[in-house]
């Protein structure tokens, strides 16, 4: 690479950063281009230079972060072949990835309606894809099916952890419980 290459690369990854310290700190809704700015030690005009829309900047905010604090594998779910061990390895991976970021991902998701539609729809897709990667290679025909789909889905949301665990107060493991025993019956 050459050196202005490597001194471009190097701005979009301070604004990136400093994107993704604003977000888990302080927020999306609170966040401006002018707090980026000042986070990332650039001008206004540097983040509309390498970030010319919304979308592109919280796609980039969002692989960086996602980077730094990886999610668990959850392609290796579908190894496990009986649906209630699958779901525990789910909900107990999930969830203890949830709450080692719980203070970072909680203002992102408070926020989440003043997101652009891009990140939300994106959001939204992850979860359908949590959900179907649960019930891999378990038929699930008709209405029960898109039930059990859909309580899936909402059972490995962020939010749903964070309601069963920090607004409700049952411990992790109960919370795992919980979600395995109401999927595992949604799906009999």
């Amino acid at each position: 690479m050459t050196r202005r290459a490597d001194l471009i690369g190097e701005t979009r990854r301070q604004i990136t950063a400093a994107t993704a310290r604003l977000h888990t700190t302080i927020g999306p809704a609170n966040t401006t281009i002018a707090g980026i700015a000042e986070e990332a030690g650039v001008t206004r005009l540097t983040v509309y230079r390498h970030f010319p829309d919304l979308d592109t900047l919280f796609e980039a905010c969002r692989a960086h972060w996602r980077d730094e604090n990886p999610p668990p594998d959850v392609t290796a779910w579908a190894d496990v072949p009986r649906l209630e061990d699958r779901a525990r390895r789910a909900f107990s991976e999930l969830y203890a990835w949830y709450a080692e970021h719980a203070i970072e991902l909680f203002p992102i998701y408070r926020d989440i309606d003043v997101s652009p539609a891009s990140s939300r729809e994106r959001m939204r897709k992850e979860n359908e894809r949590l959900g179907d990667l649960l019930f891999a290679g378990h038929a699930l025909p008709g209405r029960a099916g898109k039930e059990a789909r859909a309580l899936a889905r909402h059972l490995l949301d962020y939010r749903t952890w964070r309601s069963l665990t920090v607004e409700q107060g049952l411990s992790q493991a109960d919370a795992i419980d919980l979600a395995v025993r109401m999927v595992t019956h949604a799906a009999a």
